[in-house]
Formats: structure tokens, C-alpha cells, sequence
């Protein structure tokens, strides 16, 4: 029996990254070995089962940040509370969230409509 290795490189589906759960102990150096490993650019943090944001939670967060913006990547948060949002935002550290178009870029499902006249 033979078996050939089939051509072309291997199926990867480019919205599948690696996901960290708060909470939980991990260090920074978990962030950055993630995306060696994974050979990612950005790591998703799901921060939804936090609660009330602490400043233990926004030292956590710019601690993931500032190692994967060591290693050349960035972090996404996903299912923030609004609250850990602005309290992030207070402290200057402005983070893209899941789900939420990019700057400059309309949200999915929207149309625009133009009228001519």
C-alpha cells in the first residue's frame, strides 16, 4: 500500500486564533509562546466571565499587550464588558475588540444609500 502526500499546504481557516480565557494564572510569556506556536499575529482574549472590571484585570490585559507587541503581534478582546472598556480606555490603552468593524470600515450588514438630486 503507498500513500502520497498530498499537494499544497494544508487546510488552515484564517479566522481560527488561539484563544486565552480569563480568568485564570498565565503569564505573559504564555502570550508570546502562543503565537510562536501558533504562528499567529493576534491573540484573542475572551474577557466575558470577568464581571466587574478590577485594575487586577487592566494590568493583566496591557501585560498581554505589551508581550505580543513584543512579538510582533496584538491582542483582541472578545465579549468585554463596557465598563472594562472604558476603564482600559482611562488608563490609555485602547485594544481592538471582537466583533466590531475597524476603523474606517462600516459594520457588516449595513448599506448605504445615496440619493442622487
Amino acid at each position: 500500500m503507498s500513500w502520497a502526500r498530498p499537494r499544497g499546504l494544508p487546510h488552515v481557516d484564517p479566522e481560527e486564533l488561539p484563544v486565552i480565557t480569563l480568568p485564570g494564572p498565565f503569564t505573559p510569556g504564555e502570550v508570546k509562546g502562543l503565537m510562536e506556536v501558533a504562528g499567529v499575529d493576534v491573540v484573542v482574549v475572551d474577557v466575558g466571565g470577568l464581571g466587574p472590571p478590577k485594575l487586577a484585570h487592566v494590568d493583566a490585559i496591557a501585560r498581554m499587550q505589551l508581550a505580543a507587541k513584543r512579538a510582533g503581534g496584538r491582542v483582541r478582546l472578545r465579549a468585554p464588558d463596557p465598563a472594562l472598556t472604558a476603564l482600559l480606555g482611562l488608563v490609555g490603552l485602547v485594544l481592538e475588540v471582537e466583533g466590531e468593524p475597524e476603523e474606517g470600515e462600516p459594520a457588516g450588514g449595513v448599506e448605504v444609500e445615496v440619493e442622487t438630486g
